[in-house]
Order: C-alpha cells, then structure tokens, then sequence
C-alpha cells in the first residue's frame, strides 16, 4: 500500500513540477537570460526592446499563438503525437483489463445477459425469474447513468 501512495504522490509531483512549476520558471529564466545578456548587449535590438517589459510583451503577443501553433501542429499533424499515444496503449493495464465504473457495472453485465437472451432465443427457453430480475437491475442502472448519476465513486473522491 504505502508502494502505491508513494507513486502516486510521485506522479503528482512529476505533474506539478513539470506542467506548471518548471514550466513557469524556465520561461521566466528564458526572457531574463535572452534580454539582459544578448539584447542589453546588441544596440539594434535595444531599440526594439528598449525595456524589460516591452520584450516580455512583445514576446507573449508572438510567443503564445506560435508555441500554441506548434502544439497544434504536434498534435494533429506530426506522426509524433500519434506514436505517443500508441505507446501508452501499450503500457495501460486497462487496455486488457475491464475498465472500473460503469463498464464493469453495467456495460459487460448487459453484453452477458444479451447474449444470454440470445442463446435462449435460439435454443427456445424461457428467461427465468432471476434472469428477468438481473436484466430489470441492469435497464435500472443505465436509467440511472443516463439521468447523470454515478455506478459506484471513483477512487479518492
């Protein structure tokens, strides 16, 4: 258990650090470093940029359509995005295991008794009490899914 704990928080952590943390503090170290060590340096560029926050601005107004441009292109248009998702497929137990939540509750129990109504169909026989009682559980669930509500909470809420 405490294994599990300890790469979850291990996984959040990795989240945090990398998505926002890290991520705020290398932009904030790239203008810094770029302005005042290559364009206080470069009499041109001063011109351009004559302070600090008139480069920030002026890189935000380009830098976000384009690094937002660039994400769009990695994501529909590279190979990459693509070879990325394989490989989580890959390495997600849930790809060959029965997903938690309303699949396993409601999902594979409606597949099991279609298909044993279907047997029964062909073979002739009757549904039996139980089996009508299961099948009225199952339409009840989906009912209940279908209005917004929940099979089971997902872990941790």
């Amino acid at each position: 258990m405490n294994r599990k704990i300890f790469s979850r928080m291990w996984f959040y952590f990795r989240t945090g650090w990398g998505t926002y943390f890290a991520f705020i503090f290398s932009a904030i170290n790239t203008l810094v470093v770029t302005y005042y060590l290559a364009i206080e340096e470069i009499p041109f560029l001063l011109e351009i940029f004559p302070s600090f926050g008139h480069y920030v601005t002026i890189i935000g107004l380009i830098g976000i359509p384009l690094l937002a441009s660039v994400g769009y292109i990695h994501f529909k248009r590279l190979p990459a995005y693509a070879s990325e998702v394989d490989i989580s497929v890959e390495q997600n137990p849930y790809v060959f295991k029965l997903h938690p939540g309303w699949n396993k509750k409601v999902v594979f129990p409606m597949y099991g008794l279609l298909t044993t109504m279907l047997l029964k169909i062909s073979q002739n026989e009757k549904l039996t009490e139980d089996e009508i009682s299961e099948i009225k559980k199952v339409l009840a669930d989906i009912d209940h899914l279908s209005a917004g509500g929940w099979i089971d909470k997902p872990r941790g809420t």
